[in-house]
């Protein structure tokens, strides 16, 4: 069977293909819809005001302010951009936006014409019918399975493309209101509403099948119903209903169409009717309407099949989100589009005014206009700038052949020194990321390692969720859904303190959505670590997750599952005060070996890293700094291993440097109490350089999640070590890393042996300079002091790692000492000292120590440079 058009169907089809109707006009539900002249998908803007809190209430039963409205409407309304409500007959939702004054935009797909302006043929008119109401039950079963209900079910919210594909608009507006709590004007047509609706019930998944049932039977009966009676009149009406056995014959009987009642398709007829019971009992659901039989041809016959040269190479490639997305870079601002088009007008501040103030604070003000009443015109957004830009692309570049990663990330698109923020702001630069890395997305797992090599460059902010869990190595496994998020536990209480102080400038931590969601995954973390407890500023930990995968609970929770061992390993400990010890003394060797005159004023004035440090690492950072901050942070850290955040820290420090140099202890204090504005691309830039530059050993924790055990060469501290090392100023470096220098970045790493002369010129690693530590006087902290020539200029010449090599700890500590206290960067001494490298078996030398010794001949001596 197949389904035909008529005449005036087919020409609002081919002015639909062919772009003749004008785009960007405002149009309200009884006016035609415009499209754009190039796009074939439509986005559309709508506009409404959230309810004011009354003057005379600004606190809530717990003291703290009240929430507004709008940021309600903001975190309910990130369910409908979810994946899970994608589906065929569901228009999708591509952002909500809060604006001034309780103002909410909301920017939808919008496919095909309104069902008002659709005109149903006279050929197969009833089996048009069918497939209509097949596709919009289809759409409310998978709202219902989403935990949703729509509620405003209405002909203009039902859309019918030229194919006669349906789908379903602003169904999302009742659940994003509360229910209607946040605004002041009412959600659905009465019309259309049900009469348990009618009479106060609020989550009844069968009343969008009564209203289903109404457009139907308007649509059968080819006439409006009950089109002359007023608002009161229609409400009656529908309640009047109720004592009703046949809704349906009686309708037909009201508005003279009994003969094409009866005349009708049985299978449709009988559809209606069940649609139209009273009794909710009676009355089926959207998937058990699904399976009537009169549905079955609809299930055999295939729709019209889309035209798809009709669309652009940005249609055929892109999703209509990251279409939006790069609309918005190349300018696009939809706040501007509604003023452009009326739907937001600006009012003198002066109007606003209360009237009269009264003694007890309650203001009363004139209402105001817009936000009284509910304006339901939309606009379409225009994309012929974006399309313009992306013209000369040619189609090979959106499907990306990644063959060398290297070569790809040379190429002219990605070599540039753009600063990061201009970057995200390049739409071209954007849009070549988001093809790669979407593409490398849909391999995961199989492409983490080209993942990681993109991502090493930048992260496309429409990605970062997703690019941050595949670098944690997540794969959803369902343990999130196993584990109990609701039963009390001691924690609970603290928890509660905590959210509504967690990010509360951020619209979406802030709404009620945002604090459930972010309670379900501390408490999902607690319960999946009963080794540990919860501490303050796990809240702080989790959020960034919670804000990138909003709409993904378990995606963000397995984040944050995987980030706190790599990271935070035994932080969370009941008593974790050995570890934290271990943690900011490694930190203060690091300030020691990157920053030592800062260091040796801190350690002066005894201002010890426990006094400023510890919110920074327990949290990640994600206290000190705003998330748009924390996510440019964290990209890189998630690249790096579990000593990266100290580099942070000494990044920052660095930026502080002046102030700190200057400042005495009170001073200190004060600073780190109200912390001045970081740059954080320099903090970004300077941490990454450390951290390259630094080697591995010097940053070794013996607390630290280590994967593989430590090989013969590689640090390993036992307690007497670790007690030893914490108290210690200046780091060690193992054999391992001693080696690696020498081998990969001989330039850059210079031996000091302060052993004594005979034992120097009885065994060395050739080209290290020998200060035999008996001729150097402490009291004198100046290179020049040691009488070698020249020294000062080559450990100067460039950053160079300076190893301290000794048979005696104490002697290279002390050697160290002066060397940092003459102001001398990258130093270092080698763990076990001499005998590590070097030991005395029938006169023959460790075979790692003729490595070293074979290496070094071929390496230009200290004894040319200084000649």
């Amino acid at each position: 069977m197949k389904v035909t058009a008529s005449s005036t169907e087919r020409r609002a089809a081919t002015e639909y293909q062919s772009g003749s109707i004008f785009r960007g006009c405002s149009v309200d539900s009884g006016s035609v819809p415009m499209a754009p002249a190039k796009l074939n998908y439509r986005i559309s803007v709508s506009t409404f005001f959230a309810k004011a809190h009354p003057n005379d209430e600004c606190c809530g039963t717990n003291g703290l302010p009240l929430t507004p409205n709008s940021i309600g409407i903001f975190g309910r309304s990130q369910q409908l951009k979810s994946d899970a409500l994608r589906h065929e007959n569901l228009c999708a939702y591509l952002d909500v936006i809060r604006g001034k004054h309780e103002r909410t935009i909301i920017v939808q797909e919008y496919v095909g014409s309104p069902l008002t302006e659709t005109f149903i043929g006279e050929n197969n008119k009833q089996e048009t019918l069918l497939r209509i109401g097949c596709q919009l039950l289809g759409a409310l079963a998978h709202l219902n399975r989403c935990g949703l209900v729509c509620r405003n079910l209405e002909p203009s919210n039902v859309l019918v493309s030229r194919e006669f594909n349906v789908k379903l608009y602003n169904y999302g507006l009742y659940h994003m209101t509360g229910g209607g709590r946040y605004v002041s004007f009412p959600i659905g047509n009465v019309r259309y509403q049900a009469p348990e609706v009618l009479l106060g019930s609020r989550e009844n998944v069968k009343s969008d099948v009564w209203s289903l049932g109404i457009m139907l039977a308007e649509l059968a009966l080819g006439c409006p119903l009950w089109e002359s009676l007023k608002l009161s009149q229609i409400v009656r009406k529908v309640l009047s209903l109720v004592n009703t056995q046949n809704v349906f014959e009686k309708i037909a009987r009201e508005h003279d169409r009994l003969e094409v009642y009866e005349a009708m398709d049985a299978g449709l007829r009988r559809i209606v009717q069940e649609c139209l019971s009273i009794s909710l009992r009676r009355r089926p659901l959207p998937k058990e309407a699904l399976g009537d039989p009169v549905f079955d041809f609809v299930r055999i016959v295939d729709s019209t099949p889309f035209d798809a040269s009709a669309l652009t190479l940005v249609e055929k490639h892109l999703s209509l989100n990251q279409i939006y997305y790069l609309w918005q870079l190349a300018g696009g601002d939809v706040q501007q589009e509604l003023k452009k088009e009326g739907l937001i007008k600006s009012e003198a501040p002066i109007l606003s005014l209360p009237n009269l103030v009264m003694l007890n604070g309650k203001a009363i003000s004139p209402p105001k206009s817009q936000s009284v009443l509910h304006d339901n015109r939309i606009i379409f957004l225009s994309f012929n700038t974006l399309l313009e830009r992306l013209a000369t692309i040619p189609e090979e570049n959106y499907l990306p052949l990644i063959y060398n990663t290297d070569a790809y990330l040379e190429s002219p698109i990605f070599k540039t020194d753009l600063p990061l923020v201009i970057r995200e702001r390049d739409m071209l630069y954007q849009f070549h990321r988001l093809v790669v890395l979407n593409t490398l997305l849909q391999g995961y797992p199989y492409t983490q390692d080209l993942l990681r090599s993109f991502a090493a460059k930048d992260i496309p902010p429409l990605f970062r969720g997703q690019v941050w869990a595949c670098l944690l190595g997540v794969v959803e496994n369902g343990l999130y859904e196993r584990l109990d998020k609701c039963s009390p536990t001691p924690t609970d209480r603290q928890i509660e303190v905590d959210i509504p102080r967690c990010h509360q400038y951020n619209e979406l931590l802030s709404s009620p959505e945002g604090h459930a969601k972010l309670k379900r995954l501390l408490k999902a973390w607690v319960t999946a670590h009963p080794q540990y407890v919860y501490w303050q500023g796990l809240d702080s930990l989790t959020a960034p997750f919670l804000f990138l995968n909003f709409n993904d609970e378990e995606r963000a929770f397995l984040s944050l599952y995987k980030f706190i061992p790599k990271y935070l390993h035994l932080f969370f400990l009941k008593d974790n005060s050995s570890i934290i010890k271990e943690y900011l003394v490694k930190f203060f060797q690091l300030i020691f070996f990157h920053e030592p005159v800062l260091a040796k004023h801190l350690h002066g004035i005894n201002f010890i890293p426990e006094l400023y440090a510890i919110p920074w690492f327990l949290t990640m950072f994600s206290h000190v700094f705003p998330l748009h901050k924390i996510f440019h942070l964290w990209d890189k850290l998630i690249m790096g291993d579990n000593s990266y955040p100290l580099f942070i820290g000494i990044a920052i420090l660095k930026q502080l440097k002046s102030t700190l140099l200057k400042s005495g202890f009170n001073e200190c204090i004060l600073l780190f109490s109200d912390l001045p504005d970081i740059v954080i691309e320099t903090c970004v830039n300077d941490s990454e350089t450390m951290y390259q530059f630094t080697p591995k050993s010097i940053t070794y924790r013996k607390y630290a999640l280590h994967e593989e055990a430590p090989e013969e060469f590689d640090l390993n501290y036992t307690e007497e070590d670790l007690r030893e090392v914490q108290a210690e100023l200046h780091p060690r470096i193992s054999v391992y890393d001693l080696i690696r220098l020498l081998r990969d970045r001989p330039a850059s790493t210079a031996i000091l042996d302060i052993r004594s002369s005979p034992d120097y010129r009885k065994a060395s690693i050739e080209n290290s300079v020998n200060v035999p530590f008996s001729s150097v006087s402490l009291k004198e902290p100046r290179l020049d002091a040691l009488n070698v020539p020249k020294l000062d200029a080559y450990l100067r010449r460039q950053p160079v790692v300076v190893i301290v090599v000794s048979v005696s700890h104490e002697s290279a500590m002390l050697f160290a000492k002066f060397l940092v206290d003459s102001g001398l960067p990258y130093v270092a001494v080698l763990h076990r000292g001499f005998e590590a490298i070097y030991r005395t078996d029938n006169k023959l030398i460790l075979q790692t120590f003729d490595y070293i010794n074979n290496l070094a001949k071929h390496l230009p001596s200290i004894a040319s440079f200084v000649e």
